[in-house]
């Protein structure tokens, strides 16, 4: 089964903001961690074939046992293509010991005018199996609400 988990939100921020706010370090630590979770980058180098490291610590990690520790998620995330105000792939890894969890899952964020904003999709591909689709794309969309609020706060 070729399985896509996606999700799409309309920003009311141009692309160049939106694209800056996926290569900021201290933007993508404010944004990009889901309801429920907050994020540290460890390591950060914007541009093709740098990436990031990321830990995801669980507010309540009794609902919501982490992949990599029971309140953790660390991921490795490498920058595969990046095109100013258009898109971003990122290939990211997840460290984990459970097999369920193995593989390297790729996520395109496609940014695209619409209006005075900007439509944002997210498709993940190749993702690992142990992770629930319904609870990636409710993830995805919290991540986007989070970037909304933020570049919205911005202006």
């Amino acid at each position: 089964m070729d399985r896509i988990d996606r999700a799409g939100r309309v920003i009311a921020a141009s692309p160049a903001a939106v694209y800056g706010a996926l290569l900021d370090r201290q933007a993508l630590e404010a944004w990009m961690p889901p309801e429920g979770m907050r994020g540290r980058v460890e390591r950060w180098d914007p541009r093709p074939g740098g990436g990031f490291r990321m830990i995801l610590t669980y507010l309540d990690a009794a609902d919501s046992p982490g992949k990599t520790s029971d309140a953790t998620d660390v991921v490795d995330v490498e920058f595969a293509d990046l095109v100013p105000a258009e898109r971003v792939v990122q290939r990211a890894v997840f460290e984990a010991d459970d097999p369920a969890y193995e593989g390297t899952m790729t996520m395109t964020w496609h940014l695209v005018p619409a209006g005075d904003g900007t439509e944002v999709t997210v498709t993940a591909v190749d993702v690992p199996p142990g992770i629930d689709q319904a609870d990636h794309e409710a993830g995805i969309t919290s991540s986007l609400a989070n970037l909304a609020s933020y570049l919205e706060r911005a202006d």
